[in-house]
């Protein structure tokens, strides 16, 4: 029998404003996380728990693009779309994100990663969001479970390369 472990993924919330951090580190160098958050083909790998498939209707993960993709399981889906404000190769990446399903409910996440040495990398990322309901809202949904399994299995795949 073997056992994997997975470095702990942090999720807080920010009691003083709606937002949510989150912060986690791999066993992989800033240029290899980097590419698993703005290459679609390796996204769909990991973005999500391991309950859903992801298919992905537009990736342009540049300054300007925009994205919109789809979690399904069984005979539900969920759609997701957004924009991509800033992508700072190896450095950062700012984005907007809905949920199709709130659609009022617009979240501006600002992702850095960290250079740790020793071809290990910090991820931090804040999601702001309009309200704190919304926030809470988010939290309660089942986020950190997709979370925590997405970069569970960016782990794996970050492993292999």
């Amino acid at each position: 029998m073997t056992t994997t472990t997975h470095p702990e993924t942090a999720i807080s919330a920010d009691p003083a404003v709606p937002a949510i951090h989150i912060t986690r580190e791999f066993d992989a160098p800033v240029e290899a996380v980097f590419r698993a958050h703005v290459d679609p083909e390796l996204v769909v790998k990991w973005l999500g728990p391991r309950s859903v498939t992801m298919r992905v209707d537009r990736w342009e993960a540049t300054t300007g693009g925009a994205y919109r993709y789809a979690h399904t399981r069984g005979d539900e889906e969920y759609r997701f779309y957004g924009s991509f404000h800033e992508v700072r190769p190896n450095e950062r990446i700012v984005q907007t994100f809905t949920f199709e399903g709130y659609p009022d409910g617009v979240a501006l996440e600002t992702l850095t990663l960290e250079d740790l040495g020793g071809g290990r990398t910090r991820l931090h990322v804040v999601s702001v969001f309009e309200t704190t309901e919304g926030r809470d809202m988010a939290l309660a949904s089942g986020m950190s479970t997709g979370v925590v399994e997405g970069y569970e299995q960016l782990d794996e795949i970050l492993a292999r390369d």
